[in-house]
């Protein structure tokens, strides 16, 4: 686990350490405190990635076709 702040890292960063998170929580050989903290930041982590999940998602709903079906530009999303 990274000292990083979670709202630093990149969607990748966070996946990688929400997926060491679970690891050891699935593994159950760390204290219950420690449990506790790797749970809160493994919600932080999949809060995060989450939000850029979406913020993506957005943007690709973003992308125009024409009426073949190929891209044929985009048109602004709103709030981005």
């Amino acid at each position: 686990m990274t000292d990083t702040p979670v709202a630093e890292m990149s969607f990748e960063q966070a996946m990688a350490e929400l997926e060491q998170v679970v690891t050891q929580l699935e593994r159950g050989e760390v204290p219950l405190e420690e449990s506790i903290s790797l749970y809160q930041r493994g919600s932080e982590l999949r809060k995060h990635c989450e939000t850029k999940l979406k913020a993506a998602e957005e943007k690709v709903a973003a992308i125009t076709l024409d009426a073949n079906g190929e891209p044929a530009g985009t048109k602004p999303v709103e709030g981005l």
